[in-house]
């Protein structure tokens, strides 16, 4: 989604940059002090108020942010022998049709599958055969894979995949997607977040009316609210 520079403005007025600033350079200096054994994310959680989850339409969308915010997404290539092919040159992790047909539609398998991987990318030449194969079970786990073409480009589409983030609403008004990493730049980590924060906005009915409170923190620090 593409915000004009006047429609930017208007939708960031309400985050105060300082405020962010700063939250976003604890965030940081905590993790350089907190040697972790693995990245922590940096993670967005929105409150929201003034919806009904059961009479009000539910939303949901997807955007690409500028910086990769999930390096360590799993994603695993679905392929014909040209893409499995490809995905061994790459040493991208990859499965055929009859490595799913070998899970005979067993529910606890796919899952299993499914628990392995974050994501997974099909050859556009086997979508259509998925479900037959496995059932319902990958598309309920919301796994459903994405389409890859022979022209696309694999590790682009893996990157375009851990730089996407998803807002949907369900039960419940927390909301809460993964913005960055604490390996990033401030700068970098302000650019996914203001976006990410744009584009929820734009999907609410209200737009800021809408939202209670947000906070930012990394997976093992204390939140930080800046909104």
């Amino acid at each position: 989604i593409i915000f004009s520079d006047s429609s930017k403005s208007n939708i960031m007025s309400k985050i105060n940059a300082e405020v962010l600033r700063s939250a976003i350079a604890d965030i940081l200096t905590g993790a350089k002090k907190e040697k972790r054994a693995f990245v922590e994310s940096i993670d967005l959680q929105i409150n929201l108020k003034n919806y009904d989850t059961q009479k009000d339409k539910r939303f949901a969308g997807s955007v690409k942010l500028p910086r990769v915010a999930r390096p360590r997404y799993r994603v695993c290539v679905i392929g014909d022998a040209y893409h499995e092919e490809q995905a061994t040159k790459l040493k991208v992790p990859h499965l055929n049709i009859d490595d799913l047909k070998k899970l005979n539609k067993n529910k606890k398998l796919v899952k299993k599958l499914c628990n392995q991987y974050d994501a997974f990318l099909a050859s556009d030449s086997l979508i259509k055969t998925i479900p037959r194969v496995v059932g319902p079970h990958m598309n309920r786990a919301g796994k459903f894979p994405s389409s890859l073409s022979q022209s696309d480009d694999i590790n682009g589409k893996i990157s375009d995949i851990r730089s996407t983030v998803k807002f949907q609403l369900k039960k419940t008004l927390c909301l809460a997607v993964v913005a960055g990493h604490v390996k990033m730049s401030p700068d970098d980590v302000r650019l996914n977040v203001t976006l990410s924060i744009n584009f929820l906005v734009s999907l609410l009915k209200k737009n800021w009316q809408n939202i209670k409170a947000i906070h930012l923190k990394s997976s093992m620090g204390k939140p930080h609210r800046i909104y």
